[in-house]
């Protein structure tokens, strides 16, 4: 199938297309659905604050080492059984969490389910590849939309379902979502022909660290990926110290984050198949990042929207970075070692900068050096702005040689 030639979406893919959909609707379900209930669970299970803090950095950590693991299973299963293989993970995840009898049963569960998550989330770029090049802007801009979605529907409903059928119904409901986007890709798995996956067998790429480019997208992940999850952390503190919003207040303009991304989310990828130099729009959320966290420090109280907004507006960086996976490499193959890489790195990172904010906290006793601490990782991703400016592929660089073994 060409990507230069535009066939609708529905042209013999509309099994993958729906199923591209369901997965990005499950992805964030695993992370999102245990904090707003987290109390009813306590009451239940008896968990520590060490407990407590072990659940809400196993994310990252999971999500980072399926970045590493999960293109060696589209090596050994292919793409479609990488995806059906992170929905049973997740499925089985969701419901050992909810039937668990004590903490060590339900950290298990946890660890299934993000392990499931994390194997999805580097495998769905590769797919978006492999059944529409002649789409991937605008799927990713689509997926990408749904995956913020995936984050708001746990998070508004975990708590309500939890006060009406208690917590073990509200963490297992979300298995069934995982059941429901299993079956497109069950179809598309038992339609395929034994030989169509090996039909145009591609060597993987790997040394992906000799790369600039794999390098330079690598480095605008990890400065994003630090950014959202300290300002997850940690802006309801920041707000209430330095502007002295109420904790309602907030609340919402902490949603107001994750809501102002999702037209960046729609934009940003089709931007990126559009500009010939897309150094241009990882400067524009660096820029939003660094405006953002610099006006919270000069005059926090006067206009707080404003920076909230622009601090929102910097997460244009992660779809920008899922659609240069697809963009910047030529084969399947390098695009899953790509998704691998980035992602890997940028989650193992990101898991640190909620934990680094906090002691910087600590050691100043205010949030000056957190924010230019902040401000500093958003800089960074200049430097690579500049290696992206210019259209190359990871296959052509002579420095990643492919593993013929």
């Amino acid at each position: 199938m060409s990507a230069r030639r535009l066939l609708p979406l529905w042209a013999g893919r509309t099994t993958a297309l729906l199923g591209i959909l369901l997965v990005a609707f499950t992805l964030r379900q695993a992370v999102a659905a245990v904090s707003p209930i987290l109390g009813a669970i306590r009451h239940d299970i008896p968990i520590s604050t060490i407990g407590v803090g072990l659940l809400g950095t196993l994310p990252p950590i999971l999500l980072a080492a399926s970045g590493f693991v999960a293109p060696r299973i589209a090596r050994l299963v292919g793409l479609d059984g990488g995806i059906v293989l992170a929905l049973l993970l997740m499925t089985v995840g969701h419901l050992v969490r909810a039937l668990a009898p004590g903490f060590g049963v339900l950290l298990a569960g946890s660890v299934v389910a993000l392990a499931g998550t994390g194997v999805g989330n580097v495998l769905l770029p590769p797919i978006v590849r492999r059944y529409f090049p002649d789409r991937v802007a605008l799927l990713t801009a689509v997926y990408v939309c749904v995956v913020g979605v995936s984050t708001a529907v746990p998070a508004a409903l975990a708590a309500p379902i939890a006060e009406q059928a208690g917590w073990r119904f509200s963490l297992g409901i979300w298995s069934a979502t995982s059941v429901v986007a299993l079956v497109p890709w069950l179809l598309v798995v038992t339609r395929k022909r034994p030989s169509e996956e090996m039909s145009t067998p591609e060597a993987p790429v790997t040394r992906l660290w000799r790369s600039r480019s794999a390098r330079a997208i690598t480095v605008v992940f990890s400065a994003s990926t630090i950014c959202t999850y300290a300002v997850f952390a940690w802006l309801p503190s920041i707000l209430g110290d330095l502007a002295g919003s109420t904790p309602t207040e907030a609340g919402v303009l902490l949603a107001v984050t994750g809501l102002v991304s999702l037209p960046g989310a729609l934009v940003a990828p089709l931007l990126v198949a559009r500009l010939r130099n897309v150094g241009w729009l990882i400067a524009a959320g660096v820029g939003s990042f660094v405006a953002g966290y610099l006006g919270l420090l000069l005059a926090p109280a006067s206009l707080t929207l404003l920076w909230v907004l622009l601090i929102g507006s910097g997460s244009i960086l992660f779809p920008v970075c899922l659609v240069l996976i697809n963009v910047r490499t030529r084969t399947r193959g390098g695009t899953v070692a790509l998704s691998g890489f980035s992602q890997g790195i940028a989650y193992a990172l990101g898991a640190l900068g909620p934990l680094l904010v906090g002691v910087l906290h600590d050691v100043s006793d205010g949030w000056t050096l957190p924010l230019l601490f902040l401000t500093a990782v958003a800089l960074v991703a200049m430097v690579p702005a500049i290696t992206l400016a210019r259209p190359t592929f990871v296959e052509d660089e002579p420095a990643v040689v492919p593993d013929r073994d």
